[in-house]
């Protein structure tokens, strides 16, 4: 009986399987080179995309990162281009992920955020402060900025209770 890539040698030749190969290190190597250029963080929020004639496209979940990677951008492609010689990398294409995706990590963040403010404010309303305080927003003197974050907080708590 045949393993599965032995009916994939017979399918496609030699080189072919080892560009494949290759293309599955390129992937695997972001975390070691963000790493290597002192950006390990990064590696969390960005991810290599595709490689695409000889540009390789990094995407980041926030413009911050974006910022970050950038600074290292010509060390990255040095060390892409001396670890994949055989990939024949020409440049970095940074880019913001799309939509969905980021949206809803966003806002999983945030209504973790809110849950654990949420804590904290019934803490504080044992003690008898009043609710501005507790989530401190008495320290906020722009009115309008104040007063978005609290009806922001209303659609949250307004969302949770309906998935319930």
């Amino acid at each position: 009986m045949k393993t599965a890539g032995d009916i994939l040698s017979a399918l496609f030749d030699e080189r072919f399987v080892k560009k494949a190969q290759g293309y599955s290190k390129l992937f695997d190597s972001w975390t070691d080179i963000t790493a290597k250029n002192g950006i390990a963080a990064a590696a969390d929020h960005s991810r290599i995309k595709d490689l695409d004639r000889g540009i390789l496209l990094i995407e980041m979940d926030h413009p911050g990162w974006k910022q970050i990677i950038q600074t290292k951008q010509s060390k990255l492609l040095n060390d892409y281009r001396i670890r994949f010689p055989e990939l024949g990398i020409t440049g970095i294409s940074l880019m913001l992920s799309s939509g969905k995706q980021q949206a809803e990590k966003t806002a999983e963040i945030f209504e973790s955020k809110m849950e654990t403010d949420q804590l904290f404010v019934n803490e504080e309303r044992q003690y008898n402060t009043s609710k501005d305080q507790a989530i401190g927003l008495e320290a906020i003197k722009d009115g309008d900025f104040k007063e978005s974050l609290k009806k922001l907080g209303q659609t949250i708590a307004e969302r949770k209770k309906g998935k319930k």
